[in-house]
């Protein structure tokens, strides 16, 4: 049976020409976003402003996760020119704050994360100025691998925890509480300069005080910026939504995060990991992107740097 929608989660779709120059960019160059394959329900906003979230290593996960959309099977064969590829797209769509993840790919000895160190380099080789942010698997918490992106020197590194930890064999049965938590330590442990990130979705079945059991986990580990949005079943296959959360309980769990000390929390039904990231850019490193305001565009014939929009 279909679930009737509250009023606060009902939205204005834009136009559907007001996506398409996006939408040729990344088919252009056969790359994938998230927002696609995981149908997420901010699309029409987010491509309407040119941005989008890249998503790397196909559109093909190796896991089967209870929430997502993402298609299961086989790996898809690591394109090389990917990161290139990707470095172009972002210098045409004239980003600032650009948004990579991937998805999971435990049939490689790597897990990805080479393909996500090669990604950041072209960003920054583009445009050393530009803020990186990766939203990367858990890598099996192998400590070389992490090292390898945070070796490439992403701005923020984001690593969703999802769910809380009495949900996580329901939610993500291929991953685990501990894990996360373990990936988002190390990425500190390894780097302290690096921001950290996690995200949590609601309506799942949660108590509020196992949410905030989990926001005060991911604070004692020094995670920096938190995201919580609601939970939206992508098709009838997937775990159904327990709850619609109020809005007013998201902006209590704003108030309760900014109190536990996050630099940055984004609370609200629509909020997704990489949605309107570039606020979180613009609380803590406001300074960078006045830089990168007050250079001036250059040419777009070579790949050298991101014109700014």
């Amino acid at each position: 049976m279909t679930q009737q929608l509250p009023e606060w989660l009902k939205i204005r779709v834009p136009r559907p020409d007001t996506i398409k120059e996006v939408q040729g960019m990344m088919r252009a160059k056969n790359l994938h976003t998230v927002c696609e394959s995981a149908r997420c329900p901010n699309l029409p906003e987010c491509w309407s402003k040119k941005t989008a979230t890249f998503m790397i290593l196909g559109d093909t996960c190796t896991r089967s996760c209870g929430f997502c959309a993402i298609k299961v099977g086989k790996g898809l064969e690591v394109n090389s020119e990917e990161p290139e590829d990707i470095a172009r797209v972002a210098n045409d769509l004239g980003l600032k704050h650009i948004v990579v993840t991937s998805v999971a790919r435990d049939d490689l000895a790597d897990e990805g994360s080479y393909q996500f160190a090669e990604t950041i380099r072209a960003l920054h080789r583009a445009n050393p100025l530009a803020i990186v942010e990766v939203l990367t698997p858990d890598f099996k918490a192998k400590t070389w691998c992490i090292k390898n992106v945070t070796d490439a020197q992403p701005e923020i590194y984001n690593h969703n925890i999802e769910t809380v930890e009495r949900l996580h064999t329901l939610v993500r049965p291929q991953a685990k509480y501990s894990r996360t938590m373990s990936v988002l330590k190390t990425v500190k442990e390894l780097d302290p300069r690096i921001y950290t990130k996690s995200g949590l979705m609601l309506g799942l079945g949660e108590t509020k005080e196992e949410v905030i059991k989990t926001l005060h986990d991911l604070r004692d580990i020094g995670v920096d910026a938190v995201t919580i949005g609601q939970y939206l079943r992508p098709t009838m296959r997937h775990l159904p939504v327990v709850e619609f959360i109020h809005p007013d309980e998201f902006k209590e769990y704003e108030a309760i995060g900014e109190e536990m000390g996050f630099a940055f929390v984004a609370s609200g039904p629509f909020i997704r990991s990489s949605y309107n990231a570039i606020e979180f850019s613009k609380k803590v490193m406001a300074d960078r992107l006045a830089k990168l305001d007050s250079t001036p565009p250059p040419s777009r014939s070579g790949l050298t740097s991101l014109p700014m929009a």
